[in-house]
């Protein structure tokens, strides 16, 4: 039994472990949002539980709602600190409460709403003797406000002490008697300030007025103050009421601005002090004149005495601001180096910070902050009246005022300082971060309705013209402040930004462009004049029609995008050279406003050129083309057996689709490899570091530090960059192609020639109607349709001279040629191909007799023999002529002589019939793909990107010259399309 019951407990007690085993593992470790208000008038909240806790009894929540305090007419007669005990006065004699709350008197007068002793004005409440021990009744004692006591209570009414001095200075006594003005617990007598004041802040992008509790309490006292007494901390207080006011000035004079005006004219017999105008004795300096043009004067008047250099012994790139620190109520704090944020309001890192002042880096930071952040960090604004700090020779520091634009500044109503017309500026003085004081309503402790932030800081400097030493103007910042109206402190967010940028006058630069735009432009209209020219004599068309001018329009794009694209690429290297070479600053960038100019030359250069680039592949695409095949059977073949008729051996076709096929081939080869281009560019830009030249900085550094500040792209200079490595990557390809590669590799387009000449087949190629190319490829053998042995001997016999030269005239080597036809022979070549138009016509044009095969195999046939006939000066009235073209005909691209009787042969040593092919326009090619990659980049900022569109590109075009110039090849040739791969 015993056994039994011992068991049994164990399995309990082993139960009720493993239970609260469960227990605790599944414990959840959460809490109640509660706010002490959540509470209620007899309860606390508990800081140390984070709940609401009863009060005890007798007790009510006190007016921070953590601690519990004895109701009205209770006393405490014990207290442990955390916990008090409250006993009710005696109810007969109707006591009040002492004002430490641990005794019950009586009071002489009434009470107070917590049951304190109340006494009259001017006098003080009395509770315990010397000694300290409770008296039996409260009194009041009148403070004495007469000579020579002149004392008044205190602000907690528990003593009496000296009046305020303005009172007893006025009237002689603690009374500020009548017809003088009774302000912010100051006593004046009627001076020149208006008797009332506007109390009320104007924010203008909200729409609406705040009377602003901070205004009512000082505005009035301070400019009395400032006036009467000359007390300067009144006046910096007054100055920066002003600030609050945006500077605003109008015909009003009792606002803060419109008081600072009224006692700056006033107290103009005190002078000025440190010999600047603008600046009176007792006042802050604010302004720099109340009338228009002023500006200019101060900002473009007297140049800065110290120079910039970037480089060498007298380096100096550190641009040195200090401030004088004001706090609202007017106290001077410090001298402050700024530098370490206090204009920033965007957290970064000391090192990007300090970049903001190093001269010639263009400095932007962007942020989004909170507004309950800038409520906590800003409970009142500081106010700074900024200095540019520079040593002299003998080594005293001299410091120079920074003018401010304020953008929210109103004269009479109007915003002034938003306009670009210097004249029209009005310059101020002390500037602040945020406002958080003026937007308060009721009382000083409260959230303001409204606050004021400046969300938008440039500093700027201006270069000094024609300078070779560094020189600037005096710097320039301009703020724009924004009114944020306060309604979800923790969810509403203000963008900031601040900014330090650099700038020259570029009207000389625009000028000179423009020149220079204005003679290339003109110098392009008659060299497409020329051009035209030139075309409508190869096409054999005297009128002058439609097709001219489109034909002159077209021509003249691709000669202006080329006009462009010289003037982009010489000035993105004039700043690229420039600005990272130089000593002593002397030219300063483009800012990115007087850029957009510049961008639209590359944006049309790029669609100019790709007008260009698109009519010469639409013409490429168009070129008629037919091969002379001048193989003649070598034998017969009997029909037949025991018969004497017999054939001519056919000709192998073979031959002809070995050559026509290496046409296909070589129509998309190039003078540099593409894929290498686009590779080698990237490579240098984004692996080498080239891309770190197209920075707003003086620095040519081509690795930055990753800890550092990055400043912004320079467009002008990117494109600078871009561009040049682009072409200089080019050119080097082309000479390496020219003189390396083509000498001891590969040269393409001269092994056709030479293929040409193996294969006994002769190219005919006609880019114009009467103008185009003949490459001469009859074999000085007589055939080529042998076999190994014999061909091997027939090269043989050409390298040891034993046989004639290759060229179309005896003892010559000339193989290529440039033909100018007559239209006589034009329209013969037309009346073959006529039947094969005809098939692509309407049907009732067509032979319906004649297959299409057989129609291809006519025309080829009669076109070989016409051709071969003509070459062999077969046709008496289409004969021709060889010559050598005149060096100005070379240079022009145009023939001077009409082929009018007989056509021309001129000899062509630099194979140029290329033309009508990408070898030949390699320069075009080359632009257009430069021009691609950098418009890309402008618009994407990105390098990479770039590149692979740029590829894209060219595989696309490629992929569209191929595909369609095969099936022109197959259709002017005659050749099978399925033979060309």
């Amino acid at each position: 039994m015993a056994t039994g019951t011992l068991r049994l407990l164990t399995c309990a007690l082993f139960s009720l472990l493993v239970l609260k085993s469960d227990i605790c593992l599944c414990q959840q470790f959460t809490v109640t949002l509660l706010q002490p208000s959540d509470c209620g008038a007899d309860k606390i909240f508990d800081i140390s539980s984070l709940s609401c806790v009863k009060c005890g009894p007798n007790q009510i929540s006190s007016n921070s709602g953590t601690t519990c305090v004895c109701q009205t007419g209770f006393r405490v007669i014990s207290s442990n600190g955390a916990t008090i005990t409250c006993q009710q006065c005696p109810a007969d004699t109707k006591p009040g409460v002492t004002t430490d709350g641990y005794g019950c008197i009586k009071c002489p007068g009434g009470l107070t709403e917590d049951g304190k002793c109340l006494c009259p004005e001017g006098s003080i409440l009395v509770e315990r003797d010397l000694s300290g021990n409770l008296l039996e009744e409260a009194e009041c004692k009148a403070c004495s406000p007469v000579e020579s006591a002149f004392s008044s209570p205190d602000a907690t009414g528990s003593r009496c002490v000296r009046c305020q001095e303005s009172f007893i200075n006025t009237s002689q006594s603690c009374v500020c008697g009548p017809g003088k003005i009774n302000a912010g617990g100051l006593c004046f007598p009627s001076t020149g300030l208006p008797t009332s004041v506007a109390t009320s802040v104007n924010f203008a992008q909200l729409a609406f007025a705040v009377p602003s509790v901070w205004f009512s309490k000082n505005l009035h006292s301070s400019a009395a103050a400032c006036l009467i007494f000359s007390n300067l901390t009144a006046c910096q207080a007054l100055g920066n009421m002003c600030a609050m006011n945006m500077h605003s000035f109008s015909s009003i004079t009792n606002d803060a601005c419109g008081l600072y005006n009224t006692i700056f004219r006033a107290t103009a017999a005190l002078g000025s002090v440190q010999d600047i105008s603008y600046w009176r004795a007792n006042l802050p300096w604010l302004y720099y004149g109340d009338q228009p043009g002023l500006a200019s004067r101060a900002l473009r008047t007297e140049v800065l005495p110290l120079g910039f250099s970037f480089k060498g012994a007298n380096k100096n790139i550190n641009i040195n601001f200090v401030a004088a620190v004001y706090n609202a109520r007017g106290d001077f704090l410090k001298w402050e180096d700024v530098g370490g944020g206090n204009l920033q309001l965007c957290p970064d890192t000391d090192t990007r910070i300090r970049a903001a002042y190093v001269f010639g880096t263009a400095y932007q930071q962007n942020c989004v902050l909170s507004v309950s952040k800038l409520l906590k960090e800003f409970p009142e604004p500081l106010f700074y009246d900024l200095f540019m700090d520079f040593s002299v020779r003998d080594g005293e520091r001299k410091l120079l005022a920074v003018p401010l634009r304020n953008l929210n500044l109103q004269y009479n109503g109007q915003f002034v300082n938003q306009g670009s017309n210097i004249n029209n500026w009005y310059l101020t003085r002390r500037i602040f971060m945020a406002d958080t004081l003026s937007g308060r309503e009721n009382r000083l402790a409260a959230q303001p309705k409204v606050i004021r932030v400046a969300t938008d800081i440039k500093i700027s400097f201006m270069l000094v013209p024609n300078t070779q030493r560094g020189e600037v103007y005096p710097p320039l910042i301009t703020v724009s402040y924004s009114d944020i109206l306060v309604s979800d402190a923790e969810k509403q967010t203000v963008p900031v930004s601040f900014a330090l940028e650099y700038e020259m006058d570029q009207r000389e630069a625009q000028i000179k462009t423009d020149i220079a735009l204005g003679v290339l432009g003109g110098v392009a209209v008659l060299y497409s004049l020329l051009k035209t020219a030139s075309w409508k004599r190869r096409i054999a068309s005297p009128i002058i029609d439609l097709e001219t001018i489109l034909k002159f329009l077209l021509f003249y794009a691709g000669d202006l995008a080329n006009v462009f694209f010289v003037l982009t690429v010489g000035t993105g290297l004039y700043w690229l050279i420039f600005n990272k070479a130089q000593q002593f600053v002397s030219v300063l960038l483009p800012l990115p406003s007087q850029e957009e100019r510049f961008v639209t030359y590359v944006a049309c250069a790029f669609a100019l050129k790709a007008v260009q680039f698109l009519h010469k592949l639409l013409h490429q695409l168009s070129v008629d083309i037919f091969f002379i095949d001048w193989e003649r059977p070598r034998g017969k073949v009997v029909e037949g057996v025991g018969t004497e008729k017999s054939t001519p051996s056919p000709v192998s076709i073979w031959r002809t689709y070995f050559v026509a096929n290496e046409w296909n081939e070589i129509q998309t080869v190039r003078k540099i490899n593409p894929t290498f281009q686009v590779a080698s560019v990237l490579f240098f830009l984004e692996v080498v570091g080239f891309s770190s030249l197209a920075l707003r900085d003086p620095f040519p550094n081509l690795k930055r530090d990753p800890q550092a500040y990055t400043p912004p792209w320079s467009l002008i200079l990117r494109y600078g960059v871009a561009s040049t490595l682009w072409l200089v990557i080019g050119f080097l390809q082309m000479l390496f192609f020219t003189v390396v590669h083509e000498r001891f590799v590969e040269d393409r387009i001269r092994q056709f020639v030479d293929l040409c000449s193996i294969s006994n087949i002769s190219v005919l190629l006609m880019s114009h109607r009467c103008f185009g190319y003949y490459i001469h490829g009859r074999s000085v053998h007589g055939h080529a349709d042998t076999n190994m042995e014999e061909m091997n001997v027939h090269l043989k016999r050409e390298a040891e001279n034993l046989c004639g030269q290759r060229g179309l005239l005896p003892n010559t080597d000339t193989q290529t040629f440039q033909v100018s036809i007559t239209h006589r022979l034009r329209q013969q070549y037309d009346r073959i191909l006529e039947p094969l138009t005809r098939r692509n016509g309407p049907s009732r044009l067509m032979d319906a007799s004649a297959s299409p095969f057989e129609q291809n195999t006519k025309a080829y046939h009669t076109m070989n023999r016409f051709l071969g006939s003509v070459i062999d000066h077969a046709h008496k009235e289409m004969d021709y002529i060889v010559k050598d073209k005149l060096l100005f005909e070379r240079v022009i691209g145009m023939e001077f002589i009409e082929p009018l009787d007989k056509s021309i042969f001129y000899n062509d040593e630099s194979h140029s019939f290329s033309d009508v092919l990408y070898y030949g326009n390699e320069a075009t090619l080359l632009i257009f793909d430069t021009l691609f990659f950098c418009v890309v980049d402008l618009g994407s900022q990105s390098f990479v990107l770039a590149a692979i569109l740029t590829y894209v590109e060219q595989l696309v075009f490629r992929f569209l010259r191929n595909s369609i110039g095969r099936r022109n090849l197959a259709a002017k040739t005659l050749v099978d399309e399925r033979f060309l791969i």
